[in-house]
């Protein structure tokens, strides 16, 4: 089991999510940043699906009261065990009684931490995804808090019974699959209602420069610059909305959608962010600078196939090292 001694900013329990359940008005949740969850968990050899630890900008204490291997992926965080770093994007085992001190998300705005075996809490429908928003899921439905404890599940791979005194590790270590800062660039489609932005506001919209807001979150990003216009749309009724679009609403400040949105929505969508960006935009932070950039539907299409080529390539490197021996 693992005990939270200190919660850190916003930890919570995250797998895949709940996929399927927006017709009822269930959002998806799960993890943020997709790859570098599947990534972690791979590395620690727990399926895919397994559920771990999502860290927003500040790392929370952690001790282990058995042995475990571990694994972060995603935003670069300061971490030590036992007086020495640990590692990321390579699998680290961890002697009984380790305490696991996460510090500050250096770059990009959140990193996973997967343990073997997975966090075993119980699903609901279906996911052990933390739904903040209903309070269900992940542990009480809510962001851990100290004294918290969480089960971990049985390995699919038995643990040698080692003795050393602070954490090991491999030499190796995957690249991270995405270039993570501010200044970045995010794909767009046009959005149903892109002709509902006034003449100057569309071409505002994908020529400027924007920062994000602070009322970001989960939920979507608000973007901050130029105040856009948006043409009456009278007698205008909700629908659904996925995360990645991009609403207008009355103040004229843009919201891409993120992985916690709402099923419907009643603002406009002037955009959508393309799926093989959808990481990355959830690891911009408050004050990032961020352009959105119009690509066509072959384009969005071509860069999707492209980023589940180089996921499937990592894949096959972790399995191979591990296959060979080389885990922790």
């Amino acid at each position: 089991m693992i005990e939270v001694l200190a919660p850190g900013l916003l930890t919570t329990v995250q797998d895949l999510g709940r996929p399927g359940l927006r017709h009822l008005g269930v959002v998806h949740a799960g993890a943020a940043d997709v790859a570098s969850h599947v990534l972690a968990h791979l590395l620690v050899g727990n399926p895919a699906f397994a559920a771990g630890l999502e860290i927003t900008w500040l790392g929370p204490r952690l001790r282990f009261h058995a042995e475990a291997v571990v694994a972060l992926a995603g935003g670069e965080i300061e971490a030590r065990c036992s007086g020495a770093a640990v590692p990321a994007r390579r699998p680290v085992r961890l002697p009984a009684g380790s305490l696991l001190e996460l510090g500050q998300v250096v770059s990009g705005a959140r990193t996973t931490l997967a343990v073997a075996g997975g966090i075993d809490v119980e699903p609901v429908l279906g996911s052990r995804s933390t739904d903040r928003r209903a309070g269900f899921g992940g542990h009480e439905g809510r962001p851990l808090r100290s004294g918290d404890v969480l089960p971990v599940g049985r390995s699919g791979e038995p643990l040698p019974t080692r003795h050393a005194a602070g954490p090991a590790a491999p030499a190796w270590s995957i690249h991270p699959l995405d270039g993570l800062g501010p200044g970045a660039a995010l794909r767009v489609l046009p959005g149903a209602d892109f002709e509902a932005l006034d003449p100057p506001s569309r071409a505002t919209l994908l020529d400027g420069e924007w920062r994000v807001g602070a009322d970001s979150d989960r939920m979507g990003l608000t973007l901050d610059g130029a105040v856009l216009g948006v043409e009456a749309a009278p007698g205008r009724v909700s629908a659904p909305v996925l995360p990645g679009c991009v609403q207008m609403p009355p103040g004229g400040r843009p919201v891409l959608l993120g992985v916690d949105a709402q099923t419907v929505g009643g603002y406009p969508v002037v955009a959508h962010v393309i799926r093989a960006d959808l990481d990355r935009m959830m690891q911009l932070r408050p004050g990032d600078a961020v352009r959105l950039e119009p690509v066509d539907e072959a384009r969005a299409r071509a860069e999707w196939q492209a980023r589940l080529h180089a996921l499937h390539e990592r894949a096959a490197a972790i399995a191979a090292r591990r296959g060979r021996g080389g885990g922790a």
